[in-house]
């Protein structure tokens, strides 16, 4: 029978749930394009991916990390920034954790141990090491020479990509840490190394490291704004949308077939399944949101001890569930300026054929459409919220339409 120990629903927390859904294309560029093109010795950026909250953006890069860690990569745990913390410090403590997979401590090269006390200075001033009159050379230099010895060591394994996750990358307050943080990751990213090819000839090849940002969406202005072209060129930014409906079926189907296995008291496993309305109750209710699918599936799960989940169990869970929607969807809203705001609430109160900028621009007050066009576009490109082609707009972010045209998170699944 199910009890709250066994759910193999995980909402929030930055974890890996078990029940999985989607992803596929991000989860495909890590193995299929990314680590392949890495170990080959071939340019390739990192990977930025950003979104709103609860749409899993570090769930999917700790999946991702965890694939890499089964294959025998060295990884950096999630490294969380915190508002108004120093990032330099944070990654060259974790820099130091991977010197010690790659093996650099036992080195005994002198140039390798002055490097590694100079990175031990960074862990432990940060960035305001650049505010001191010292000898030698900045903190970001410091990183970057040694991501390098660690693409080196891995180089010479032979088989290993060295993975990099900062999360929470928006809380970058300082203008001066973020550039020299994303100076150091994209300089090594870009560095070529000279190794020994067959027929005596040398060529330059890239280092087996990767890297990968999370955050906001606003990362997306943070970055442009003060990098430019030149972290365009060197990081492949994501923004990722709601989860398609299939995409959610699918990760609950084995609960239709064969169901889902969990241990039992006298070390007989038995399994739970659920029935098909109650399938299609989950995916109707949480809109796509990989945050309220699992928290859909795990208050159904907690809403009865029997072998079958049931509609009744789905709908009696949610009852619990819904202020925790309403707020997780609030809050999305909260987060956006004024104008902003005022474009989506009057997009939903428009009927679906008439979401055009111009009906829309109107409804703010403005005489012209393009005096909307800058809050649609952001919407669009960066928060992915709206969608504006093809015409008339619609909304990508379905949980935000559905609390501001309907009664959700109230369900009614008659």
């Amino acid at each position: 029978m199910r009890t709250p120990l066994d759910s193999p629903f995980s909402p929030g927390a930055d974890t890996v749930p078990q029940v999985w859904a989607g992803r596929t294309a991000q989860l495909s560029d890590w193995r299929d394009a990314l680590r392949p093109r890495r170990l080959a010795g071939i340019h390739d950026r990192g990977r930025t991916v950003l979104g709103e909250a609860g749409l899993g953006k570090s769930s999917l890069v700790r999946r991702i990390a965890g694939d890499a860690s089964r294959r025998g990569d060295w990884v950096t745990p999630q490294l969380r920034i915190p508002s108004g913390a120093d990032p330099l410090k944070r990654v060259a403590s974790a820099l130091m954790d991977l010197a010690q997979q790659a093996g650099l401590p036992s080195a005994r090269e002198k140039g390798i141990r002055d490097l590694l006390g100079r990175v031990e200075t960074v862990a432990a001033v940060g960035v305001s090491l650049t505010l001191r009159e010292q000898d030698g050379p900045e903190p970001y230099t410091t990183l970057t020479e040694l991501l390098v010895e660690i693409g080196r060591a891995a180089i010479r394994r032979g088989d290993v990509v060295a993975l990099v996750h900062i999360d929470e990358v928006q809380n970058i307050a300082s203008e001066e840490a973020l550039s020299q943080l994303l100076i150091a990751l994209g300089d090594a990213l870009a560095h070529e190394e000279p190794v020994p090819a067959p027929g005596g000839v040398v060529i330059q090849r890239a280092l087996p490291i990767a890297v990968y940002l999370t955050g906001l969406p606003e990362f997306a202005d943070m970055a442009g704004a003060r990098k430019g072209a030149t972290f365009a060129r060197r990081f492949q930014t994501t923004t990722l949308a709601p989860i398609d409906d299939t995409d959610l079926a699918a990760a609950l189907q084995p609960f239709l077939i064969d169901g889902w296995e969990i241990p039992s008291e006298d070390g007989v496993s038995t399994r739970i399944h659920m029935e098909p309305e109650a399938l299609n109750a989950i995916v109707e209710l949480c809109c796509g949101e990989p945050f309220l699918f699992q928290l859909a599936g795990q208050q159904a799960w907690y809403a009865g001890t029997g072998s079958m989940i049931t509609k009744a169990e789905v709908l009696t869970g949610w009852q619990s569930a819904r202020s925790e929607a309403a707020s997780h969807v609030e809050r999305i809203l909260g987060r956006l300026p004024p104008r902003e705001r005022q474009f989506v609430e009057v997009m939903a109160g428009l009927e679906p054929a008439d979401r055009t900028l111009t009906r829309i621009a109107t409804g703010m007050g403005f005489a012209k459409a393009s005096d909307a066009g800058p809050a649609s576009q952001r919407l669009d490109s960066i928060r992915g919220i709206v969608q504006r082609s093809p015409k008339p707009y619609t909304f990508r972010h379905r949980a935000v339409e559905a609390y501001l045209t309907s009664e959700w998170p109230v369900a009614d699944l008659s």
